[in-house]
C-alpha cells in the first residue's frame, strides 16, 4: 500500500473540489461557527467518555437537538453536518436496537453531505466516521455496511491525517476486526503516538483510554 503516492492523487482531486466550496465557506461568520462547533465537541467527550446508561442517553438526545441547531444556522458548513454524524452515529452506537439503523442512515447522509461541502473539513474527519459506520452497520438486505468501503474510506481519512489520533486508531480498529493484528497494532501505536488536539483533552484522554486497552489486547 502506497500511503504517499495515494495522498499525492487524492489531495490533487479533494483539494480542487474543496476550491469549488470556499466562496460558501468564507460567507460563514467563522468565529461564532467554530465557537458552536466547539461547543458541540466538547459536549460530545462529557456525554461519550463520562456519562453511562440513562444519563448517557438522554445526553446524546439533547447534543442531537444542539446539533440541528448549528446545521440551521450554518447549512453550508461541513464541520456542523459532521458533528452531528459524529453524535448520531455514537448515539446509535450506546442505543442499540432498531433505532440504531435509522440513526446509522441519518449520520451516513450527514456526513455525505459534509463531504460534498468541503472533503477536507477537518483533516478529513467525514472519512473516518463514515468509514467506521461502514464497517458497523449490517451489509444488504438489512443497512448499507460494506468491509471494502469501509476500508477506502478510512484510507482516505488517513491519506488526509497520517498522523491523527482518530484516523489511526480507526483504521487500526478496522484491521483489528479483519485479523490483521500487526498492521492493527502499528496504527494503534501511531495513534497513541499522536499530538494532543487543542482544546480536546477529555476526547484525547478516552481515546488513549481506549487505545491503550486495543494494545493490552495484544500481550
Amino acid at each position: 500500500m502506497n500511503i504517499r503516492r495515494l495522498r499525492q492523487a487524492f489531495l490533487a482531486s479533494t483539494l480542487g473540489l474543496a476550491c469549488t466550496t470556499a466562496t460558501l465557506a468564507d460567507t460563514q461568520p467563522r468565529p461564532q461557527m467554530m465557537a458552536a462547533i466547539g461547543q458541540l465537541q466538547s459536549n460530545w467527550a462529557e456525554v461519550n467518555y463520562q456519562l453511562e446508561g440513562e444519563a448517557q442517553i438522554d445526553g446524546f438526545v439533547a447534543l442531537i437537538a444542539a446539533a440541528d441547531s448549528a446545521v440551521a444556522e450554518y447549512p453550508e458548513a461541513a464541520p456542523a453536518y459532521i458533528w452531528r454524524g459524529i453524535i448520531q452515529s455514537t448515539y446509535a452506537g450506546a442505543r442499540g436496537g432498531l433505532g440504531a439503523l435509522k440513526l446509522a442512515k441519518a449520520a451516513k447522509a450527514d456526513l455525505e453531505k459534509a463531504l460534498s461541502l468541503d472533503p477536507v473539513a477537518m483533516d478529513g474527519s467525514a472519512y473516518t466516521s463514515l468509514g467506521t459506520l461502514y464497517q458497523n452497520v449490517p451489509g444488504w438486505p438489512v443497512g448499507f455496511g460494506s468491509d471494502k468501503k469501509a476500508e477506502q474510506l478510512l484510507l482516505k481519512a488517513l491519506i488526509l491525517n497520517p498522523l491523527g489520533i482518530d484516523s489511526n486508531y480507526f483504521y487500526a480498529r478496522y484491521l483489528q476486526a479483519k485479523g490483521r493484528d500487526q498492521e492493527a497494532k502499528m496504527f494503534f501505536i501511531k495513534a497513541q503516538n499522536a499530538a494532543p488536539r487543542l482544546g480536546r483533552p477529555l476526547a484525547d484522554a478516552g481515546r488513549q483510554k481506549e487505545i491503550g486497552e486495543a494494545l493490552a489486547e495484544f500481550d
